[in-house]
């Protein structure tokens, strides 16, 4: 049985260290099946104007948005098995090939806008509509990788999806989601297209940079994979709905928990906008949220029909404050950091695949998780998104599964020297993009119309570095990989289909 008491201290206890530094909070509550139990909350909504963050506040639900996508999805009839070339025109024919349910589970492939965007020096406070990203998506030459191979996070299936209501219904997604969901549960829940978009009341999102907040800006549009905004006590009470099936939700969390495969058969944690993992022996359904000033968390245990719901304006890490509350709530035991388990700087022994581990957490080609003990040795995450079960081979070398694929992958040595075949000019044809990478281990990446910035490499084995590009509070670390063709690559864990060229070579324009 819950212990909401329990639950309730220790919530208490995260929020009230949100009080005193006359900085951002946010607001910690816990549901059943019947409603709201107890709601603590703490900080500021807005520093500038001294705005207590409370749990009628509204936030940027992020992330957190796209199992509604799913949902309306599935009460809108549209099958999950019908292609994406079947419901959009103008996709390219290996995008087109997909089903509706593989770019809506992340095993598709699909690479992500915002890091193709970056990819091509285009800032993530640009002001970019919904037409102009779909065109940019309509140009992608490919995918990432064989489709059901991994699980790769991608916001791309999502967008995409949203377009497909609209082209098949013929009402926007918005429109359909207020329709099925919205008003027939009474949730005061808003989707603006972009941050541009007054949203009555929204706390301010802030992030951390050195000693001083500064406010968190995205200018790209949200579409339906991150963009609803809404109270803590919204999000909790549709949580609350979905667990008990009331209303339109009648046996829809069963359809969006239910297991997705890989191609080979396997089952992925990531379902429609959720992701299953455990606590000790309970099972959990949630997902996260994250733009730049907002970090979220929601968990639910089913089999108990209760759950939690994390909101900040913080941009710290939610899902850690969200497992304690559940663990409290449920009288599980939150699981210890591995033992003994190696940290440093890994790479596969060919392609763009790294990852750097520390004593409690990983990150694969840029996607953090953290990292627990896994039963009988080695490490696993409590996924946030992406399901990682790796055991040590001595020192030097980590091997498992990341995201359901296979990975080998071996110590970068410490005397690590660039690869010359690395140094020169470099171009992208197709975008007119420029690469310029140095003999002293420096490189300038296209940026901001010609702009240009500068990075230090950190040095790989065969052929390899990697960039350390800064984007407000995120670190974009694409891995740069000479191909056997004599290409260059760009691709990190979300986009993975940009490819360079020597300015050298024949036929390539000055």
């Amino acid at each position: 049985m819950p212990d909401w008491n329990r639950a309730a201290t220790e919530a208490e206890a995260i929020t009230t260290g949100w009080n005193g530094t006359a900085g951002p909070g946010g607001a910690i509550l816990t549901f059943d099946s019947a409603g709201i139990r107890d709601a603590a909350c703490g900080g500021l909504a807005s520093i500038e104007h001294e705005i207590p963050f409370t749990p009628e506040t509204p936030s940027r639900y992020a992330s957190i948005s796209k199992h509604f996508l799913a949902a309306t999805v599935l009460l809108e009839g549209i099958p999950l098995d019908a292609l994406l070339g079947a419901l959009l025109e103008g996709l390219p024919p290996a995008i087109g090939a997909l089903p509706l349910g593989r770019a809506l589970d992340m095993t598709g492939a699909l690479p992500d806008m915002m890091e193709v965007l970056w990819q091509r020096g285009v800032p993530f406070t640009a002001s970019l509509k919904a037409a102009e990203i779909m065109a940019v998506a309509r140009g992608l030459p490919g995918l990432n990788a064989a489709p059901g191979t991994e699980m790769a996070y991608s916001n791309t299936g999502w967008r995409l999806a949203q377009a497909v209501v609209p082209a098949q219904r013929g009402v926007s997604y918005a429109e359909a989601l207020r329709r099925r969901l919205l008003e027939p549960l009474g949730l005061p829940i808003a989707f603006p297209e972009d941050e541009a978009e007054p949203v009555p009341g929204l706390a301010t999102g802030y992030w951390r940079d050195g000693a001083a907040w500064r406010r968190g800006r995205y200018g790209v549009h949200f579409s339906a994979s991150g963009g609803l905004a809404g109270s803590a006590t919204a999000l909790a009470e549709w949580l609350s709905a979905l667990l008990a099936g009331r209303g339109p939700l009648a046996g829809m969390l069963e359809r969006l928990a239910a297991p997705r495969p890989f191609a080979d058969g396997t089952e992925s944690l990531y379902r429609l906008g959720l992701v299953r993992s455990a606590l000790g022996t309970t099972t959990l359904l949630g997902h996260g949220g994250s733009l730049p000033g907002y970090r979220n968390h929601v968990l639910m245990a089913p089999e108990h029909g209760a759950g939690v719901v994390v909101l900040t304006n913080r941009e710290e890490d939610a899902l850690w404050p969200a497992l304690r509350v559940a663990a409290a709530l449920l009288g599980e035991a939150l699981p210890g950091p591995p033992q003994d388990f190696p940290t440093g700087l890994f790479v596969a022994e060919e392609g763009p695949f790294w990852a750097e581990s520390t004593a409690d957490s990983i990150t694969f080609m840029g996607a953090h998780e953290r990292l627990v003990a896994a039963p009988g040795g080695g490490a696993r995450s409590l996924p946030a998104y992406l399901d990682i079960r790796l055991r040590a081979e001595g020192r030097d070398v980590l091997a498992g599964t990341i995201g359901g694929a296979a990975r080998h992958l071996r110590r970068v040595p410490a005397d690590q020297a660039l690869d010359p075949a690395l140094v020169g000019e470099w171009r992208e044809a197709r975008l007119g993009l420029r690469l310029t990478l140095r003999a002293d281990g420096t490189a300038r990446f296209p940026w901001a119309g010609g702009i240009g910035v500068e990075t230090t490499l950190t040095l790989l084995p065969g052929g390899r570095a990697l960039a350390a590009l800064p984007h407000g509070p995120w670190l974009h670390r694409p891995c740069l990989s000479l191909g056997r063709d004599g290409s260059l690559r760009v691709a990190s864990h979300r986009a993975r289909v940009l490819h360079f060229h020597r300015c050298n070579e024949p036929g390539d324009a000055a």
